[in-house]
């Protein structure tokens, strides 16, 4: 992991065909993925699914502290993967782990207002850090990197935790936002291999298409449907546009971490997921989901 105030160089990790860079990756990077018998896509999904997803929802449906020390393991897991694959901007590592764990704990203990202030104590412990460190990285650079590293990991979590604290339906209201993002993923996941022709964002993410997006959406939608029917929490048509926000919302989140992969030229965000890369590769679109699903939810006095 970099040092919070130390220099470190550039590194790479491993193999996500979907966002590589088609010649920037480096033979490093390239022997890693090679190492052993990379699982299908298919299978590591299944395999994730099957181990993760007891678990996560066995958390989501305890809440409070179980759901917070869940949220709080992921959040570390993930900012080691986004320190190592930015670790050639510098980001002052120790403030983006205080910062987002202090977002999780503002949003456990006080609510929206507790979280924003404990994502915005980033801000201060990057730049005393940064400058006790006297490292010869830009500042600014080093700041921004660490800001985002908290924002979109810590701040996007907190989120999570929000919305699973919403009083009445905080339980459900988690519940539909997860298997609609699974559902969308899995339906993006097949009707891109099977009919997928036209590329989304090839730009960022060559494997993408319109077909699996369009799928990805009417499954989000549908299982989002099913979920709230007839629960006294949202009407028939704000189900379906809930649905239709979280369908949005996910890929967009895929495509901002394609968007940094390829700027720091690594095709996985890591590898502790066998055959699937790291923590962020599938938390790339729950993080995007919870904030909108929760903004969508409070703009309509749900949450």
């Amino acid at each position: 992991m970099p040092s919070s105030c130390s220099s470190t160089r550039s590194g790479r990790t491993s193999a996500r065909t979907s966002s590589a860079p088609r010649s920037t990756i480096t033979p490093a990077a390239g022997a890693a993925s090679a190492g052993g018998s990379p699982l299908s896509p298919l299978t590591s999904r299944i395999l994730v699914a099957v181990v993760g997803l007891p678990v996560v929802l066995a958390l989501v449906y305890a809440g409070g502290w179980w759901l917070f020390a869940l949220a709080a393991v992921v959040a570390v897991l993930a900012l080691h993967e986004y320190a190592l694959m930015t670790r050639a901007l510098r980001p002052v590592t120790l403030a983006a782990y205080a910062g987002a764990l202090l977002s999780l704990l503002g949003a456990e203990l006080g609510g929206l207002d507790w979280t924003l202030a404990g994502f915005l104590s980033t801000i201060a412990l990057a730049f005393i850090l940064h400058w006790v460190g006297q490292t010869r990285q830009s500042a600014t650079v080093a700041i921004a990197a660490t800001v985002l590293g908290a924002a979109w990991i810590g701040l996007c979590l907190a989120h999570l935790l929000l919305l699973r604290d919403n009083s009445g339906h905080g339980r459900l209201a988690t519940f539909a936002v997860l298997l609609a993002v699974w559902a969308g993923d899995i339906g993006a996941f097949f009707a891109g291999r099977m009919i997928g022709r036209h590329k989304l964002a090839p730009a960022l993410s060559p494997g993408k298409t319109w077909e699996g997006f369009l799928f990805g959406t009417i499954a989000t939608v549908f299982v989002m449907f099913v979920t709230l029917y007839k629960q006294d929490f949202v009407s028939i048509a704000d189900s379906i546009f809930l649905g239709l926000v979280v369908a949005v919302a996910g890929p967009l989140g895929d495509l901002f971490e394609s968007g940094i992969k390829r700027d720091m030229q690594v095709k996985d965000s890591g590898r502790l997921l066998a055959g699937h890369g790291g923590v962020l590769d599938r938390l790339d679109a729950p993080l995007f989901a919870f904030v909108a699903a929760f903004y969508f939810l409070r703009a309509l006095g749900k949450a």
